[in-house]
């Protein structure tokens, strides 16, 4: 997939995330986020997945430790998803990782506690 089509992704997946929180507001589960963004992104003809298993390979061996990536959108993008205060630099060390353990590149954390959405979201990226 080459830029412009990875661009346009994220922009959709933004896009999306900021009309739920319009409509939504701040002060919900993650939960309620998640399905409502999932709904959104179908809607817009976007492939979406909710849930993903993430194995852990340590030595060889499959280690299950029940990960899940919160949404994978086109296979590409790892979408993880956040209803708290503040985001913590733990929360970015977290989508780092997931996206090394799935073999991704990209990645959106998305906090949806804020009052205005757009300073609730980074976007991070493994070796690019």
């Amino acid at each position: 997939m080459d830029k412009a089509e990875l661009d346009f992704l994220t922009g959709q997946v933004i896009g999306a995330a900021m009309k739920v929180h319009t409509f939504l507001g701040p002060g919900l589960l993650e939960g309620a986020y998640e399905a409502c963004l999932v709904h959104e992104l179908r809607r817009r003809g976007v492939d979406v997945a909710a849930q993903v298993a993430l194995p852990l390979w340590y030595e060889g061996v499959e280690i299950a430790v029940g990960y899940r990536i919160d949404l994978l959108v086109a296979d590409v993008i790892v979408v993880e998803l956040k209803a708290v205060s503040r985001l913590q630099p733990i929360h970015e060390a977290q989508l780092l990782s997931y996206l090394r353990l799935s073999g991704r590149k990209l990645g959106l954390l998305i906090n949806f506690h804020e009052i205005r959405l757009k300073t609730g979201v980074r976007r991070l990226v493994n070796g690019l």
